[in-house]
């Protein structure tokens, strides 16, 4: 089995032909791509039957096999995705400053590849094709490693992917898959310094937490979501539900679902009953504090841990708050810096929530679950950024980039 180390010097290799394709060539490459994730359908779905099989005879669980689950729709849907990344603006080239001296020099900022992207990831196939194309797009060379639960269909959409690129030019090398999942590789692919320019964890926080804490290549935190609702006194009730349900039930496994809802006390009475008998009715565990307990029985007492967990599940943690700083509070406390919402009809309320919020996405009056590079009209996305350098939130293209200062003389000597 070929190591961590030689794919990733192979990318490396790469990297430098990845910086020096245009924007047609990266454009016809992406669209070779997504034909062929579309004409190779049969294949990953068989790729991915396998994985399923295999994930359920290991006992994982329904919300996490939602996650690696695909259908037709879903590689027709990665597809539209690649093709929306050939759409949207090339992030190479782009002369970000300029500066004239007044002893002549004229300096430039220009953005460049990053050079080698890796990224760890767990149980999402789609992330394989998200990652390629947006990393072809932004001229970059890619070192992925997945999850063992999606290990053959990311092989099979990789195979797919990088073969179509390939035939239209891209140098051999450029696209990698670790064929090795134990957590050997992955530590590996953490300290292949000088080979991966900048390292992106994609799952949960035990994965992303040991990156953080064992890489010694640059690392851009992503990804651990515990987001929150706070339904205010001044709410539509009705359009609080909506945001509610929608934000735990759509998809709940996914990192901007919601795990805490957080009511004002003056309206605790009239919206939780109703708003408990709907989520339970959804198969939804409800945890909440003494005050939840007293409106909705039903509920489990919950405890200080169950406020600062992602579930990834049907469950949601509950508490009644007594005013909005009380809710900012609460979320400064527990929250993780990825998405926050608040409902509500009073716009100082508003405006004091998203500006003391400290969250890559701070919402008024609509779900969590926006917090996504498709949604935000960024085509695919590498991740979502909880950190502040050197990208935060939904991670497109330009955060692919970096920059470089292209300096012009006619002679100047520094005295």
């Amino acid at each position: 089995m070929i190591t961590v180390l030689e794919q990733a010097r192979q990318a490396r290799e790469a990297a430098a032909g990845m910086g020096l394709l245009d924007t047609a060539q990266k454009n016809e490459m992406l669209k070779a791509m997504a034909k062929a994730l579309i004409e190779g359908q049969e294949e990953i779905l068989q790729a991915n039957a396998e994985d399923l099989a295999h994930a359920k005879e290991n006992g994982v669980r329904q919300v996490m096999m939602d996650r690696l689950a695909l259908t037709s729709q879903r590689i027709a849907d990665m597809a539209v995705g690649v093709e929306q990344v050939a759409a949207l603006p090339d992030p190479v080239g782009l002369t970000l400053e300029r500066i004239e001296r007044p002893n002549g020099l004229k300096i430039e900022k220009r953005s460049v590849p990053m050079g080698v992207v890796g990224i760890i990831f767990e149980a999402r196939p789609n992330v394989t094709a998200d990652a390629i194309a947006l990393c072809v797009k932004s001229g970059n060379a890619c070192v992925l490693r997945g999850g063992k639960e999606a290990f053959l269909s990311n092989c099979k959409i990789a195979e797919i992917m990088a073969g179509a690129a390939q035939r239209c030019g891209m140098p051999v090398g450029a696209v990698q898959l670790i064929q090795d999942t134990t957590r050997q590789s992955a530590m590996e692919m953490m300290r292949c310094n000088g080979y991966i320019d900048v390292l992106i964890p994609r799952g949960g926080a035990g994965l992303i937490r040991s990156v953080v804490e064992n890489a010694s290549v640059p690392v851009i935190e992503t990804g651990v979501g515990n987001c929150h609702v706070y339904v205010d006194k001044a709410a539509d009730l009705e359009m609080a539900s909506k945001i509610v349900i929608n934000g735990k039930c759509q998809r709940p496994s996914v990192c901007n679902a919601i795990e805490t809802l957080l009511v004002h006390k003056d309206i605790a009475d009239v919206f939780l009953p109703d708003m408990a008998k709907m989520l339970i009715e959804k198969g939804v565990a409800l945890r909440g504090c003494d005050r939840c307990l007293a409106l909705v029985p039903e509920m489990k007492a919950a405890t200080e841990e169950d406020y600062a967990t992602e579930f990834n599940d049907l469950i949601l943690a509950v508490k009644v708050v007594d005013t909005v700083d009380d809710a900012i509070a609460h979320i400064a406390k527990y929250g993780t810096g990825h998405s926050e919402c608040i409902v509500t009809q009073d716009q100082a309320a508003v405006e004091k929530f998203q500006k003391e919020v400290d969250a890559a996405a701070v919402y008024a009056n609509a779900s969590t679950r926006f917090t996504d590079g498709f949604e935000f009209g960024f085509g695919a996305e590498i991740g979502i950024s909880t950190q502040k350098l050197h990208a935060r939130g939904p991670m497109g293209l330009p955060a692919l980039t970096s920059y470089k200062y292209v300096v012009t003389g006619h002679g100047q000597v520094r005295g």
